[in-house]
């Protein structure tokens, strides 16, 4: 074979492999711009996310567009310190959402947490005529941080939580989440958890607070319940979905327990943080937890063994 006729197979055959590749890429779907290696969502587009199937439902706070509404961050970078945040929650059409419902006392709560998880924030912003939603805030050390919107969007009946991606302009110092404790320590006030969580299941979680060895039983309601639980993966921070076992009663106080029902999309590690109320302070008790395999259904705790499905 003469270098001519070389040069034609070998142009032949990279065609050939080219468009093998470009066949599979087509069968398979593009990756699209929006999803990174982590599972994050890489842009503010206001073109919502396709709704996962019922088998394939994503943890909440990974996605910053779902269900036809997204979360557009207008403050992307802050520098570490006192400094403030701006966004619009968009609905499919990209106009900002101005109609919430009410949900555990608020229209929408915004948590800010440290890709660490070291750094965790409860905000309740306030929305302008325009839909834009305002805040101060003060997040201590640089890095990187995520930003989540929980809300429920008036009509919609069923509630979001819309994350995305902030930066903390400083110099840098490299943390690390705690080790997986019992109890947390918090101004005075001992917390110990009993319980634990279930990977690809429901589990009961119970906080109990103590002062100086004594329970506490002035746990005072705050939004709509006598604690407020956000549970994050760490990783991704996938946002756990959780709901205390209690409500509060008008102004009657509760405790020295509050419990939840959390559930773990998988196995890792998860980091917890309890906001409860003493005498008109919110205080925040941090833990960081592993996970255990749920139980096979009729095989967990109270289950009854003439029967194959448990309760």
């Amino acid at each position: 074979m003469n270098p001519l006729q070389k040069i034609g197979a070998f142009t032949a055959a990279l065609a050939t492999a080219f468009g093998a590749a470009y066949g599979v890429g087509t069968a398979l779907g593009p990756a699209g711009p929006e999803t990174t290696a982590a599972g994050h969502t890489g842009s503010h587009s206001s073109e919502p996310a396709a709704r996962p199937s019922a088998g394939n439902l994503l943890p909440a706070g990974l996605q910053v567009s779902q269900d036809g509404y997204s979360l557009d961050l207008e403050t992307t970078a802050v520098p570490a310190g006192r400094s403030s945040l701006r966004f619009v929650v968009r609905d499919a059409d990209g106009a900002p959402v101005t109609r919430y419902e009410t949900a555990h006392g608020k229209q929408l709560h915004l948590i800010v947490a440290s890709r660490e998880l070291t750094t965790y924030r409860h905000l309740h912003p306030v929305r302008a005529a325009d839909g834009t939603w305002s805040t101060p805030v003060d997040l201590p050390a640089a890095g990187g941080y995520r930003v989540f919107a929980d809300f429920v969007p008036a009509g919609a009946g069923e509630g979001l939580t819309l994350g995305s991606d902030l930066s903390v302009t400083g110099p840098y110092r490299a943390s690390r989440a705690p080790a997986p404790a019992a109890t947390a320590t918090v101004d005075g006030y001992t917390v110990a958890l009993e319980g634990t969580l279930a990977a690809g299941g429901e589990s009961d979680l119970t906080f109990t607070v103590r002062r100086d060895g004594r329970p506490v039983t002035a746990l005072e309601p705050y939004l709509g319940a006598y604690g407020h639980l956000v549970a994050l993966r760490s990783g991704d921070l996938a946002y756990l979905h959780v709901h205390p076992h209690q409500e509060a009663e008008g102004e009657k106080t509760s405790g020295p327990e509050v419990s939840f029902a959390a559930t773990a999309p998988s196995t890792g590690t998860y980091r917890l943080f309890l906001d409860f109320k003493i005498d008109g302070t919110v205080r925040t008790a941090a833990f960081t937890v592993g996970t255990d395999v749920a139980p096979a259904p009729g095989t967990g705790p109270g289950a009854h063994e003439e029967t194959p499905h448990g309760h």
